[in-house]
């Protein structure tokens, strides 16, 4: 007659089929993150640049810059803008929308910037991606925005600044030179001691 059976040692953890599975199932899911959040384009460019607070922050020297910028457009209140009327000073141009998490974190500093420089002759302007007048307006009046914006719902303006910015890339920041070239840019939430340094030293360019 057999003896009773031996117990099977209990297992401790989970199998390394289940491990696999598990690996597998993060790494599906990581395309559809980086598109969501633009992720992807911040991890890319943080080698290049450093990380402040809250974005990857890039800054790129006068002998590195890309050919002048030219954005056009309509503001809400409907004024036309055009970037080449404003060579001769730095340029802030926030790309945001008003359900954004993130604008929302750096709304405040980009109006205290706005505030403190544009009495330098500094130009701010926003692009917003995706809000008609009213959510906008709302926006604005939450944060006491007092820069203009042009709305690009259809993607125009984005699709002029030679893929400075990432569709997917909300909110992100540039500073234009006095000739129209990006001289930096902050992917995700912008800092006020951030935006101070980076425009001071483009600012110095032209002392």
């Amino acid at each position: 007659m057999a003896g009773p059976a031996t117990p099977r040692a209990e297992r401790s953890g989970p199998s390394s089929r289940t491990v696999l599975r598990l690996i597998g199932g993060l790494l599906a899911l990581t395309p559809v993150l980086a598109a969501c959040s633009g992720f992807s384009d911040a991890a890319s460019e943080a080698g290049a640049g450093y990380v402040s607070g809250d974005g990857v922050v890039v800054e790129i020297p006068p002998e590195g810059r890309a050919a002048p910028l030219e954005i056009r457009g309509a503001t809400y209140d409907g004024d036309d803008f055009n970037s080449t009327t404003l060579r001769g000073a730095p340029v802030v141009l926030d790309v945001w929308y008003a359900s954004c998490p993130l604008c929302r974190v750096e709304a405040p500093a980009l109006q205290a910037v706005h505030a403190e420089y544009g009495a330098q002759g500094v130009e701010f302007v926003g692009v917003n991606t995706r809000d008609k007048a009213g959510p906008a307006a709302a926006f604005e009046e939450t944060f006491d925005i007092t820069y203009p914006s042009i709305p690009d719902s259809d993607g125009i303006v984005i699709s002029s600044m030679d893929s400075s910015i990432s569709p997917n890339a909300v909110p992100t920041t540039l500073i234009l030179d006095a000739e129209g070239r990006v001289a930096a840019r902050i992917t995700g939430a912008a800092e006020q001691s951030t935006l101070e340094s980076l425009l001071e030293t483009v600012l110095a360019e032209g002392a």
